[in-house]
């Protein structure tokens, strides 16, 4: 995997050199016990870190951005302007 996009408050952050199911479960596991500090990446180009501070309530969007995306055939299915459906 090539990172993880993460939306929160609006703004866009990212992690890098983890598995997406090992953030969700940390996710997970961390708002368990009430509020839950997340380090993550913040800019482009040069990072910075950034805590955010996660709670019941407020959203929260994990993305898994993969190395490569999918070669779709030329004949794919456009559907309701989202991604390219292939049936």
């Amino acid at each position: 995997m090539k990172r993880i996009d993460i939306y929160y408050g609006g703004d866009h952050y990212s992690i890098g050199g983890r598995r997406f199911e090992d953030l969700r479960d940390e996710i997970e596991a961390g708002l368990a016990g009430g509020p839950y500090w997340l380090e993550v990446n913040d800019g482009e180009g040069e990072m910075r870190v950034a805590y955010l501070l996660l709670m019941p309530g407020v959203p929260l969007a994990i993305i898994p951005i993969p190395d490569e995306l999918p070669v779709l055939s030329p004949d794919a299915i456009w559907s309701g302007g989202g991604p390219p459906f292939v049936g």
